[in-house]
């Protein structure tokens, strides 16, 4: 059983590198106009997100998902659409600023998908926020295992405390035998573009931040399938970026976990 600890601070194509220094890069995140309000539950089938087609460009995937209840007090977005559609803009502006990639900068920065739509084989990298919420059908969890199994890769993001017991719940059943494993910094995600140094961050709810992985057959030597960002929030800090609301410090890092985590997808 999970234990938390006591408060301390198919084809994807290969990406080439260009590295530039860190400094400024949150000043390289022009603020872009909100989306369009989110519909409600029930009516998801029907909204245009703005998805575009594959057409060899990097794009930002974010995972949409039932909550299996009302959105009760969820009044300014759900949870999965937490951060969106800001976050994945600011961060798609730091990979086309920094890397040789042409990420897709549409109006959203990016597609919203199901977990069983067949167009999320054609996007190495998806994003999921606030994992303690989700839930899914058998369909849903027949086609992430597939898009993992195939050769995707997952972020879970903005999730903490007693919300690791719902996630670990619904990842199961996506994948019965996965082994969530504890990421240190030698994992080479961390290295991937940017050189991190270390995986201590900013405490943002007063509990440790920690770092999982799935990795394919279970083989820590092999290609890591899924990272969890648990008691961590950077999708809050890309979104933010650019306001001023975080230090400059804070939000660089949390950008080069998101550029390391897009690279490592598109390389492995």
């Amino acid at each position: 059983m999970r234990r938390f600890a006591a408060r301390r601070w198919l084809p994807f194509a290969a990406a080439a590198i260009l590295v530039p220094g860190i400094a400024g890069l949150a000043a390289l995140a022009a603020p872009p106009a909100a989306g369009a309000p989110l519909p409600a539950m029930d009516e998801y089938d029907e909204y245009d997100f703005g998805n575009t087609a594959y057409d060899g460009r990097f794009v930002f995937v974010r995972l949409r998902y039932d909550m299996g209840f009302s959105r009760g007090f969820f009044q300014r977005d759900l949870p999965w659409a937490h951060d969106y559609p800001l976050a994945e803009r600011n961060l798609s502006r730091i990979l086309e600023s920094v890397t040789s990639l042409d990420p897709y900068l549409g109006q959203n920065g990016g597609n919203v998908l199901t977990l069983d739509d067949p167009e999320l084989h054609r996007f190495p990298f998806a994003y999921m926020s606030e994992p303690g919420y989700w839930t899914l059908n058998e369909e849903e969890a027949r086609g992430l295992r597939e898009y993992l199994l195939k050769g995707g890769f997952l972020v879970f993001d903005d999730f903490r405390g007693d919300h690791w017991y719902n996630f670990e719940q619904q990842l199961r059943r996506v994948l019965p035998g996965a082994r969530l494993l504890p990421l240190d910094i030698t994992h080479p995600i961390f290295h991937a573009f940017f050189g991190i140094e270390t995986l201590e961050m900013y405490e943002m709810y007063g509990l440790p931040v920690e770092f999982y992985g799935v990795f394919e057959d279970n083989d820590p030597a092999g290609r890591l399938m899924i990272i969890a960002n648990y008691n961590n929030d950077i999708g809050e800090y890309w979104e933010y970026s650019d306001t001023g609301w975080y230090p400059v410090d804070l939000t660089n890092d949390s950008y080069e976990f998101g550029v390391n985590y897009v690279i490592y997808a598109m390389t492995h």
